[in-house]
C-alpha cells in the first residue's frame, strides 16, 4: 500500500461466509480498491480467502440498480423515490385494510446488516402485526437454531474459533470446510501442523477437498447422521464414556433420548451398515470420540439443509452433553453459519417463528415486552410463513404482497419454479436490491436501489457471535439507500411512529437497549444469555470506532463490561431450570427416496470461489477460471449406465424441473448420488438453476428444506455442435440452445452449444458476433468435412473476438486465449496460433486456474514439480506462489503433486 493512501483505508468486514473476516479497504485515485485483511481482526489476523482477497473486482457500477423504477405496460420506468414509496405504502395500506396484515410478508435475507433487520422485524412484527417475515437464512442455519432453542433453551453457539486450535479432536459434519470457510480451515490446518497428535475427522458423503487434510474420512449415506450419532451416544454410555456428575447436576432427557438411539443404533455393526461406512473406520471414530475430551464438533448445511435436520443438530449435540464436552475451551458442538450475517439476524428476530433479542413470539410475556419497549401498536401473535409455505401462500393468493430484499428466491429456493408461478401471481412484488438484472427482478412492480457493500454502514455477527462493524469507503452510488433508511421512509409513509432514526447508530442503540431490557436484572425476570446492553448509548463517534466484540457483552455494576468468549462454562443454560435437554432423536431417511424414475440422489452446495447466484462474486475474473461452469458431479459408472459422458452436457431432471449442466467425475462422489452447484442463474447460464430441481421439503420443526437429498434422472443432452467465444462486447444469445457465461478480464466467455446444423458457419459467427461490413479485420479457418471452425475479429491489430466450433470438446485453451486479450497488439504468431487452434510458444497456455488468489494455471504447477523436482506444497509455493495466500488451493495442489510425480515414476 502506498503510504500516502494509508490515512484512506478503511476497517470493514467481509459481506461472504459467516467466518466474518475483517478487512481493510483503500480506495484509490483511479477509482479501483485495495483489498487487505485486517491484522488486528481476530477473526483471521490479516487472513483473507480468495474471494475476500478478490472485493475489489466487485465494487464497480456495471449492472447497478441506480434509481427507483415502477412497472407499467410498457416495462420499467424511472421514477422518484416519493412516488416508488408512495406506490407501495398505497398499495399496502388498501391490502391489509381489506385481507388483514398477513397479506402481506417481508422476505429477507442473510446479506442484510443487523441495523437493516432490525428495523425490517420491527416494522412488521410490532407495527404491522403480521410475523410474515422470513429470510434465505431459513435456507442454511434455521435448523442449528432450531436444535440449539431444543437443547439449550436459546439460540446458543457455546464455542469460539480459538476453541478450533485447543481441541485435540475436531469433527467435521457436512462441511467442506476448506472451500466454504476457507480461514477456519487454515486455522485448523496450522494448528495440527503444529500438533500432528490433533485429530481431524470428516463426515461427509463426498470426498471434498477438506478430506485431503483429514485423518479420517467417513463417507456416510447422505440422510444417516442420526444413525450415525445416535449410534456414538449408545456406544459413549455403554462403555462408561459419560460425565455423571455433569449429567445429573446439568442435564434433563438422557433416559429418553438414551432409549430412542438403542432401538436401531445400539449395535455400531448394524449402524456401518445402515450408514454404509467400513464398520473398522466407524469404530475409530467413536473410540477416539470417547477417548477425547477436547473435540469440537464443527457441522454446516450437509447437516442443516435436510428434512431431518434439526434433529441432526441435537444428535450431535447430545453426544456432547453425554460427556461434559461443552463450556470448556476446545470443546463443544459448533454451528458455521453460511452468511455474513446469519447471526445477527437471529439475533433480531428475523425468522418467521422469533422476536428480536432472542424471545419467543408463542410467549405472551416476551410479546408483552417488546410490544411495551417499542411502543407499538400492536404484536404479532403467531408465528408467519415460513420460507416455503410463504411462497405457496403467494401462489395461493393468501399472500398479495411480498417484499424482497437482498435476495433472489427464484434462483436459491427449493422448486424454484413455483418461485415464478408465485410472483407472477402476486398482486405487488417490491425488490430491493443493488442489481438491476436478476431472476427475481423480472417478476418486480417496483425496483428500489439499495446500497451495496463498501457504501452501507452497520454490524454484522459472525459465527463464534462477534459483531463486527461494517463501514462505507465508497459514495452512494445514483440514489441508492440504505435498507434501514428505504423501511423507515416507508413506515412513516404508512402512518407508523418508531421509526425516526438520526443515523444507523441509533438504530443499533434501540436494538442493544432492547438486548438488556428486562434481562434479568429484577426479581422474577429470566435473564436471557444475548445481551449487548453495554454497547447501549454510544455516541455516533462511539459507534463508528467500535471495535469488534463478543456478546455477551454486559456492563456490569462497577461500570466494567464482561465479553463471553464462550458459554456454559458455569454449567447453567438458557431453559428456566438451567439445565441443557438431551433430545430423543428418532433415525428417519429422507421423505423423497430414489425410485426406477429418478434413481440418483441430488446433493447441492457450493463451490470455492463463488458465492449465491454470483451477483457479486460473478464479476471478478480472479474468480471466474476455477469452475468456468456449472457441473454435474458423477461416479463414473453410474454416468455409463445412464449413458453420459465426461466432458458432455446432460440433462438433470426431476419431478420439480430440469436443468442442463456439464459432467464431470470429481473423483469424490459415491455410487447413487450426484452433485450439482447453486450459484448459476439465468444470467449466468442458460439453463442452469438447480433450485428448479430441488424437492420443497421441509424439516417439520424447523422448516429448512433439504437441499442434500432430491431424487434425479440424468440423461444426454445431444448436441450438434460445441463452442466458445470471447468477446470485449455483450452478445444476446437466445438462440443458441445452450450456453454460460464467464466474466474475463478484458472480455466475457460464453461456452456454447447447440442443437441445429450451421449451414454457413462465416455467416452465423458474423451475425452472432454482430460484425458488420466486409472491411473487418477478419481471420478465419474452416473444415467443413471435420466441422471445425475458428474466426478471430481484430481492431487496430488487437483481437476485439474469437469464435470457436467443433463436433467434438477438444479445442483450444480458454487460458491461452484470454491471455491474448491482455496484449495491446497481436504479433504474427498469435496470428498462426489463433488459425492453428493452439499457442505456437512453449508455455504460452497455463492451464485451468488453480490457485486464483495469484492466478496460477495447472499446467505451470505441474511442470514446476516436473522441471524442480518438487516434492511438498511448501516447495511448489515457493517456486510459483500458488497456495501461498488463503490456502483453499492447497488440497489440489497435493493432489496434482500426486498425480505428476506417478506419472513420472511410471
Amino acid at each position: 500500500m502506498n503510504l500516502s493512501q494509508a490515512h484512506l483505508s478503511v476497517r470493514t468486514t467481509c459481506p461472504y461466509c459467516g467466518v466474518g473476516c475483517g478487512v481493510k479497504a483503500t480506495p484509490k485515485g483511479d477509482g479501483t480498491v485495495e483489498i487487505a485483511g485486517d491484522a488486528g481482526h481476530a477473526a483471521n489476523s490479516g487472513k483473507l480467502c480468495v474471494k475476500g482477497s478478490a472485493l475489489g473486482e466487485t465494487v464497480g457500477l456495471d449492472g447497478r440498480l441506480l434509481y427507483p423504477q415502477l412497472r407499467g405496460a410498457d416495462g420499467l420506468r424511472r421514477v422518484s423515490w416519493d412516488a416508488a414509496l408512495d406506490q407501495v405504502a398505497g398499495d399496502w395500506q388498501a391490502i391489509i385494510a381489506e385481507h388483514g396484515p398477513d397479506a402481506v410478508a417481508l422476505y429477507v435475507s442473510g446479506q442484510l446488516l443487523t441495523e437493516d433487520y432490525y428495523i425490517a422485524n420491527k416494522l412488521m412484527k410490532g407495527y404491522v402485526g403480521s410475523a410474515n417475515i422470513d429470510t434465505n437464512s431459513r435456507l442454511c442455519m434455521s435448523s442449528a437454531v432450531a436444535g440449539h432453542k431444543r437443547a439449550f433453551g436459546e439460540d446458543l453457539v457455546p464455542v469460539c474459533y480459538e476453541d478450533l486450535e485447543l481441541a485435540d479432536m475436531v469433527v467435521l459434519v457436512g462441511s467442506n470446510t476448506a472451500w466454504c470457510h476457507p480461514i477456519l480451515f487454515q486455522r485448523i490446518a496450522r494448528a495440527k501442523e503444529a500438533r500432528p497428535e490433533m485429530k481431524l475427522v470428516v463426515i461427509d458423503p463426498r470426498r471434498t477437498a477438506t478430506c485431503e487434510l483429514a485423518d479420517l474420512h467417513l463417507p456416510v449415506k447422505p440422510g444417516t447422521d442420526v444413525w450415525l450419532f445416535n449410534g456414538l451416544l449408545s456406544y459413549l454410555a455403554r462403555i462408561g464414556a459419560v460425565a455423571p456428575d455433569f449429567i445429573a447436576a446439568h442435564t434433563r432427557g438422557l433416559e429418553s433420548a438414551l432409549a430412542t438411539a438403542n432401538v436401531e443404533c445400539a449395535d455400531p455393526l448394524e449402524v456401518a451398515k445402515i450408514c454404509r461406512v467400513d464398520p473398522a473406520a466407524l469404530m475409530e471414530f467413536y473410540e477416539a470420540f470417547a477417548a477425547t475430551a477436547k473435540v469440537i464438533t464443527a457441522f454446516s448445511q450437509g447437516v442443516n439443509q435436510s428434512s431431518a435436520g434439526t434433529d441432526k443438530a441435537n444428535s450431535i449435540i447430545n453426544c456432547h452433553l453425554i460427556g461434559g464436552r461443552i463450556g470448556q475451551p476446545g470443546m463443544g458442538p459448533f454451528s458455521i453459519t453460511g452468511q455474513p450475517n446469519a447471526m445477527g439476524g437471529r439475533e433480531v428476530g428475523g425468522l418467521a417463528n422469533m422476536l428480536a433479542a432472542h424471545m419467543d413470539l408463542e410467549q405472551p410475556a416476551h410479546r408483552e415486552l417488546v410490544q411495551t419497549f417499542w411502543d407499538s401498536p400492536r404484536i404479532a401473535d403467531h408465528g408467519g410463513h415460513k420460507a416455503v409455505d410463504l411462497f405457496k401462500a403467494i401462489e395461493a393468493g393468501t399472500v398479495k404482497a411480498v417484499w424482497i430484499i437482498a435476495t433472489n428466491p427464484v434462483v436459491s429456493m427449493p422448486d424454484a419454479d413455483q418461485i415464478k408461478r408465485a410472483l407472477a401471481k402476486c398482486q405487488l412484488v417490491v425488490v430491493s436490491d443493488i442489481v438491476q438484472n436478476t431472476d427475481t427482478n423480472d417478476f418486480a412492480h417496483v425496483l428500489l436501489p439499495a446500497l451495496g457493500w463498501g457504501e452501507k454502514d452497520g454490524t454484522v455477527t459472525n459465527s463464534e457471535r462477534r459483531i463486527s462493524r461494517q463501514r462505507a469507503f465508497l459514495p452512494a452510488p445514483g440514489e441508492a439507500r440504505a435498507d434501514w433508511q428505504i423501511l423507515c421512509q416507508f413506515a412513516q409513509r404508512m402512518g407508523y411512529e418508531g421509526f425516526d432514526f438520526d443515523g444507523v447508530h441509533a438504530v443499533f442503540d434501540e436494538h442493544a437497549r432492547l438486548s438488556a431490557h428486562q434481562n434479568g436484572n429484577a426479581p422474577g425476570e429470566v435473564a436471557r444469555v444475548f445481551n449487548i446492553g453495554a454497547l447501549a448509548a454510544l455516541s455516533r463517534n462511539e459507534y463508528d470506532a467500535l471495535e469488534p466484540v463478543q456478546w455477551p457483552a454486559v456492563r456490569l455494576a462497577d461500570g466494567r463490561v464482561e465479553v463471553s468468549q464462550r458459554l456454559f462454562g458455569d454449567g447453567r443454560f438458557a431453559h428456566a431450570d438451567g439445565k441443557a435437554r438431551f433430545i430423543a432423536t428418532t433415525p428417519r431417511a429422507p421423505v423423497n427416496a430414489v425410485c426406477e424414475d429418478f434413481p440418483l440422489a441430488l446433493n447441492t452446495g457450493r463451490v470455492r470461489d463463488q458465492w449465491h447466484t454470483m451477483t457479486r462474486t460473478g464479476k471478478s475474473a480472479k474468480l471466474a477460471d476455477h469452475v468456468a461452469e456449472s457441473f454435474v458431479d458423477m461416479h463414473p459408472q453410474d454416468a455409463l449406465l445412464h449413458g453420459v459422458r465426461e466432458g458432455e452436457l446432460a440433462r438433470v431432471s426431476t419431478k420439480w424441473g430440469a436443468m442442463v449442466a456439464r459432467v464431470q467425475h470429481g473423483g469424490g462422489i459415491a455410487r447413487g448420488s450426484v452433485f450439482i452447484p447453486i450459484h448459476w442463474s439465468g444470467q449466468s447460464a442458460s439453463d442452469a438453476r438447480v433450485g428448479a430441481l430441488v424437492n420443497p421439503v421441509v424439516d417439520p420443526v424447523s422448516g429448512e428444506p433439504e437441499f442434500k437429498h432430491t431424487p434425479v434422472r440424468v440423461e444426454q443432452f445431444r448436441v450438434s455442435w460445441h463452442g466458445f467465444i470471447l468477446s470485449r462486447q455483450e452478445l444476446g444469445l437466445d438462440a443458441v440452445a445452450h450456453w454460460t457465461r464467464i466474466q474475463g478480464r478484458d472480455f466475457a466467455r460464453y461456452e456454447l452449444a447447440g442443437r441445429n446444423t450451421i449451414g454457413d458457419f462465416g455467416l452465423w459467427a458474423r451475425e452472432l458476433l454482430g460484425v458488420d461490413g466486409e472491411d473487418a479485420d477478419w481471420l478465419e479457418y474452416e473444415d467443413r468435412s471435420a466441422g471445425v471452425y475458428r474466426a478471430v475479429h481484430l481492431s487496430e491489430d488487437r483481437i476485439d473476438q474469437c469464435v470457436f466450433v467443433s463436433p467434438r470438446q477438444d479445442m483450444p485453451s480458454r487460458a491461452w486465449l484470454a491471455s491474448l486479450f491482455g496484449k495491446e497488439r497481436l504479433s504474427e504468431i498469435d496470428r498462426v496460433g489463433l488459425l492453428v487452434g493452439q499457442p505456437v510458444e512453449k508455455g504460452a497456455d497455463a492451464g485451468p486456474t488453480v490457485c486464483s488468489c495469484f492466478g496460477v494455471g495447472r499446467n505451470t504447477i505441474c511442470e514446476a514439480i516436473r522441471s524442480q523436482d518438487l516434492s511438498s506444497v511448501a516447495q511448489v509455493t515457493a517456486c510459483v506462489k500458488a497456495g501461498g495466500n488463503c490456502g483453499s488451493c492447497v488440497p489440489e495442489i497435493k493432489k496434482l503433486l500426486v498425480e505428476t510425480l506417478a506419472e513420472a515414476a511410471s
